[in-house]
């Protein structure tokens, strides 16, 4: 740990809306984007017939700097939802989350929705860390952070789809979904498995 990297008491976690966008940007802009470009938005699109019908996602640009527009009106709007940690007005790390229909889009999906009995009232999508701050457990404050927001909104089931890697040590860069470890320590159940290395994880969290 260098003298930059602050212990995780002395961290604050706040949700994502117009007011840190700033910071979120920042922190995005950071790492080119995050993953390409993506600015956090893949798992909010779904078909050429939402793009085309939906308001909020029709003329979107291509490449990264559609992205972040298209990533900017959707917070802007309400419909995109992440716990901020925050290490004094740096933004350091996120835990996006929100309801299916506001985040459709995930890996795996024919296979998760063959297997499907409910859908949750809330999913966890994307984790993504500073590069500086990796391995310090940003990771978990940022969970513990999206479920405290999901408790203040009204709490129902929360679905992860985290990384079970079986013990294996993955580049921290990879693990966008966090780690079946992380979510057991939140108090996860295992479900079922997705796709080659991910899983299905639930808890159900209380109006708090």
């Amino acid at each position: 740990m260098t003298d930059a990297e602050p212990t995780v008491s002395e961290c604050t976690v706040k949700p994502l809306g117009p007011d840190t966008w700033g910071a979120f940007a920042q922190l995005a802009e950071r790492h080119n984007g995050v993953w390409g470009g993506c600015w956090c938005t893949w798992f909010h699109c779904i078909g050429q017939a939402r793009l085309s019908a939906d308001p909020v996602f029709a003329g979107k640009a291509p490449g990264p700097a559609g992205n972040r527009a298209l990533k900017e009106r959707l917070v802007n709007d309400g419909r995109a939802h992440a716990a901020l940690v925050f290490v004094g007005d740096e933004a350091v790390a996120w835990c996006e989350y929100g309801p299916p229909g506001e985040l459709p889009n995930i890996y795996h999906r024919k296979q998760y929705e063959a297997g499907l009995d409910r859908l949750p009232d809330y999913r966890l999508t994307c984790f993504f860390v500073d590069r500086n701050y990796r391995r310090e457990g940003m990771a978990g404050v940022a969970l513990q952070g999206a479920l405290r927001l999901i408790a203040q909104a009204g709490g129902g089931l929360v679905e992860g789809y985290p990384h079970d890697t079986g013990g294996q040590k993955i580049s921290a860069s990879f693990l966008y979904n966090g780690t079946r470890s992380l979510f057991e320590q939140a108090g996860f159940s295992y479900v079922r498995p997705k796709g080659k290395s991910n899983c299905v994880m639930r808890k159900v969290v209380r109006h708090g």
